[in-house]
């Protein structure tokens, strides 16, 4: 019988997830099929590559919208589709307390955030759109924040070097 791969856990070991704290979160589509849009260069916006989205990535900047909408004490405060995957930026204040009136630890809220997008843009899709696992990782300081909303932002420009494109 095949042996399968043993399975990273992400979590960090030894830190509090029921604490506040600001996630970097990426998850692709399976087999980084292209299917969120494609990246443009140009049409007279300084000539800036940018991401024109398909109809997948539209239906997955509306589940993105919705949930910030919702004033949860979870904020995606940046992000951007690429092509083939999503990265965002997600601020959490667990002060806001679940139904039993106890903190919601972060490692819940998480995964649970991640599947309401997948949920919504597989079923707008008809298709499921998302590899299993996503990647997350908390942010320690303000110098790593602005790094990675830099990253964030600049991620169209520099498609052509990213991990995830493939020709």
């Amino acid at each position: 019988m095949k042996e399968l791969p043993a399975r990273k856990h992400p979590r960090l070991k030894g830190y509090d997830y029921s604490k506040n704290g600001a996630y970097f979160i990426t998850f692709c589509v399976k087999d980084k099929c292209e299917l969120l849009g494609q990246i443009v260069v140009g049409r007279g916006i300084l000539d800036a590559p940018f991401v024109e989205l398909s109809k997948h990535g539209k239906a997955l900047t509306e589940a993105i919208d919705f949930l910030n909408s919702r004033g949860n004490g979870i904020d995606i405060v940046k992000y951007v589709i690429m092509p083939n995957h999503v990265h965002l930026i997600v601020q959490i204040d667990v002060s806001c307390d679940g139904a039993s009136g106890m903190p919601r630890p972060t490692d819940a809220v998480i995964p649970k955030l991640v599947s309401s997008i997948k949920r919504y843009t597989n079923k707008q899709a008809g298709i499921n759109l998302w590899q299993q696992s996503y990647h997350d990782r908390i942010i320690r300081d303000e110098s790593e924040y602005q790094r990675i909303w830099q990253y964030i932002e600049n991620n169209p420009i520099t498609w052509i070097d990213d991990i995830y494109f493939s020709m």
